[in-house]
């Protein structure tokens, strides 16, 4: 993925993608968004099947995403998050950006 601040993620309108490196093979991944929660950055990726189309199960996964400030060059790091109830305050985070995104999509 070519290094982008959140900043210049958020002002973009172009889909972009990562490659997760899993244990049983790589996974195309769109990015959906990066928001913070409790000063914290997320990232949520919605995995593609081998034609580059989204995974009609409508999975999504959320990271805890991470940036090198002093090398913007280096990649992001992606972090599970373990924790249930981090878990859930991403999960309502995502809920209140899907709802603004059908507010706006109305308006």
């Amino acid at each position: 993925m070519d290094p982008k601040t959140l900043s210049e993620f958020e002002n973009t309108e172009e889909e972009m993608t990562v490659t997760l490196n899993l244990d049983d093979g790589d996974v195309e991944c769109m990015i959906v968004t990066i928001f913070e929660v409790n000063k914290r950055d997320y990232i949520v990726l919605l995995p593609l099947d081998e034609n580059g189309k989204p995974n009609e199960e409508g999975t999504i996964w959320f990271y805890r995403y991470s940036e090198n400030p002093d090398d913007t060059n280096d990649e992001p790091i992606l972090d599970y998050i373990e924790d249930d109830e981090e878990y859930e305050a991403v999960e309502d985070r995502f809920q209140e950006f899907l709802d603004d995104a059908e507010f706006d999509e109305i308006i």
